[in-house]
């Protein structure tokens, strides 16, 4: 068994606050309401995370920008300004090389290219070597790849992390996408391979270990304490 998997704690972020996220339906995300926070703030849910395990860094689906709004600019400014600063994972909807540029401009902010805001390959290729570029490969509900094919297919313009997003798993405890992980890990060569979508406990947690996965996004789990501080120490 290789190394243990790394557990990304996720914020979506909508209006300024963190939803629960469920299945991919965007449209019904709540503020959340968890044990770990008084408030759907990101910065107190984010410290509250924090009382699990010292995370050193989070990952931000900003679901305003990745349907065509206004980014969620001061959160990210918030979140870099707690206590030992995060490094943020962030999706927000990046389609145009100035936003992307920008933001891999930003110290620890590294900007996640998600495959269902592609229109062509074209900043993947531009950018793919950049270090701290991150793809997410997106699965819709229909269990279909949404995006354009090279981006899926052309392995080499991949950057160091990717990330297999399978939307009808977040929120959903039904545990995560087993196959499509293995079947992306079968063609990304040494790269980081990261899952999204699903985890559930422990026996997930080794399971995607056995499988090579390095590092997992996980949030329902940590706030329902399937995952626990206990948990999170032993891994």
């Amino acid at each position: 068994m290789g190394k243990t998997v790394r557990i990304i704690p996720v914020l979506d972020l909508k209006g300024g606050q963190v939803v629960r996220a469920q299945s991919g339906d965007r449209a019904s995300y709540r503020p959340i309401v968890t044990p770990l926070a008084e408030s759907s703030d990101p910065v107190d849910v984010a410290r509250g995370l924090r009382t699990l395990y010292p995370f050193p860094e989070f990952y931000i689906a900003d679901l305003d920008a990745i349907a065509g709004g206004v980014p969620n600019h001061e959160a990210f400014s918030r979140l870099r300004g707690m206590e030992s600063s995060p490094e943020l994972w962030v999706d927000a909807g990046f389609a145009e090389a100035k936003a992307l540029e920008t933001t891999l401009d930003v110290p620890g902010v590294s900007p996640v290219l998600g495959s269902e805001s592609q229109d062509d390959d074209r900043l993947l290729r531009r950018f793919g070597a950049h270090p701290r570029l991150i793809l997410s490969l997106d699965f819709f509900g229909d269990g279909l790849y949404r995006g354009p094919k090279s981006v899926l297919d052309q392995t080499d313009l991949w950057p160091r992390r990717v990330i297999v997003m399978t939307l009808a798993k977040v929120g959903s405890g039904s545990g995560p996408d087993f196959d499509r992980l293995a079947e992306i890990k079968a063609k990304a060569g040494d790269r980081d391979i990261v899952a999204a979508g699903g985890v559930r406990d422990e026996d997930d947690i080794r399971a995607l270990t056995a499988l090579g996965v390095s590092a997992a996004l996980v949030a329902t789990s940590l706030h329902n304490g399937t995952l626990t501080a206990a948990h999170l120490a032993a891994l």
